[in-house]
């Protein structure tokens, strides 16, 4: 079976128990969770995530909404924005 065709046949039980797994490093009947498993486990839910659900609720979703406008307006100089200024310690240090 190739690769797109396991992620079709996946189920949102599956993949709640496949995140479980990533989540928690023990399967739902307390095995452990292997470095290997985890890494395809993980590359599952991506993969099917990115199928199945809008992009706000995929594994990984970070919102940059207002953060965004704000860095936006920032960079081009619009906005309140202050300027960071380094102190100079070694003054303090050498009296």
């Amino acid at each position: 079976m190739d690769y797109q065709k396991l992620i079709d046949t996946l189920s949102p039980d599956i993949i709640a128990r496949l995140r479980q797994g990533i989540e928690t490093g023990r399967w739902p009947d307390g095995q452990p969770v292997t470095p290997e498993q985890r890494e395809h486990s993980l590359q599952a839910v991506i993969a099917w995530e990115q199928q199945h659900l809008p992009e706000d609720q995929r594994v990984g979703f970070i919102d940059k909404g207002k953060k965004a406008a704000k860095a936006g307006a920032a960079a081009s100089g619009d906005g309140d924005t202050q300027q960071l200024r380094w102190a100079d310690q070694s003054k303090d240090t050498e009296e």
